[in-house]
């Protein structure tokens, strides 16, 4: 990161190169039949996800993050796994390979976001920070269906964001909330790319792409619906014990 500050260079423009990464990764994906190209896939695509982390790190650290470059993050993320997911049904030329890859495609969005959602969340709360009310996308149509998906369980989630925000300590309550809470998002952290990653390339060397489209449609969609469900029966017993202030106390709002 300090080298990329160093010399000026933008986040975006890191999103940019992650995405070159990715996209060579892709073309090696595409020659999965050699182990070789297998190998350059796994660390093409590990570059490319050092700099999806790398972009976030240097638009904190300039104080340049924005609701664009957010949508453009999570667009190059997509993205990528989308040129990866073709390549490899272009090499399976089958019918059912097409379907299993766009079937696979649309869980990742689903999955990703809702993780995404959760998981700022989850760092919101334990700083002790509610919000009053869901937030309402703005920005261009892209930023706002991006952000649609990710904020998609807000209002589901208000019992436990008044519940925080009239809380006497927001900061001690967000802490105990966090202790229950970890759990949960730790299971949920297997929606991240860096899992994806793993799977395409076991997937590649046993020699059969589908094992890595199930494991996405099947396996990781379990993980988010037992995760989100996990999550919010975490929220609801935390309410449930937690009582009432005689006076409600002024709420910290995001």
């Amino acid at each position: 990161m300090p080298f990329a500050i160093a010399r000026g260079i933008s986040a975006n423009a890191v999103s940019g190169a992650g995405l070159c990464l990715g996209a060579a990764a892709a073309l090696a994906w595409a020659q999965w039949h050699d182990w070789r190209f297998a190998v350059l896939g796994l660390l093409l695509s590990m570059g490319w996800l050092i700099a999806d982390g790398l972009d976030g790190m240097v638009a904190r650290a300039t104080g340049s993050a924005s609701p664009f470059g957010r949508m453009l993050d999570g667009l190059v993320d997509h993205g990528v796994f989308a040129m990866i997911y073709v390549a490899l049904a272009i090499t399976v030329g089958t019918a059912e390979g097409w379907v299993l890859a766009f079937a696979a495609g649309g869980a990742h969005a689903v999955q990703s976001s809702l993780y995404e959602g959760e998981r700022a969340r989850f760092h919101r709360r334990v700083k002790g920070v509610a919000i009053a009310a869901p937030a309402v996308p703005t920005g261009n149509a892209l930023v706002r269906l991006y952000d649609s998906f990710a904020t998609s369980i807000d209002s589901v989630a208000m019992p436990f964001e008044r519940m925080l925000g009239q809380a006497s300590d927001p900061v001690a309550c967000g802490a105990r909330y966090g202790e229950r809470a970890t759990p949960p998002l730790r299971l949920l952290s297997l929606l991240t790319a860096n899992v994806r990653v793993a799977a395409i390339f076991v997937a590649c060397f046993a020699g059969n792409p589908r094992i890595f489209w199930w494991f996405e449609i099947v396996a990781l969609t379990i993980v988010a619906i037992i995760g989100l469900v996990w999550h919010r029966r975490v929220e609801r017993a935390f309410v449930q014990s937690t009582p009432r202030p005689k006076a409600a106390s002024r709420m910290h709002l995001s």
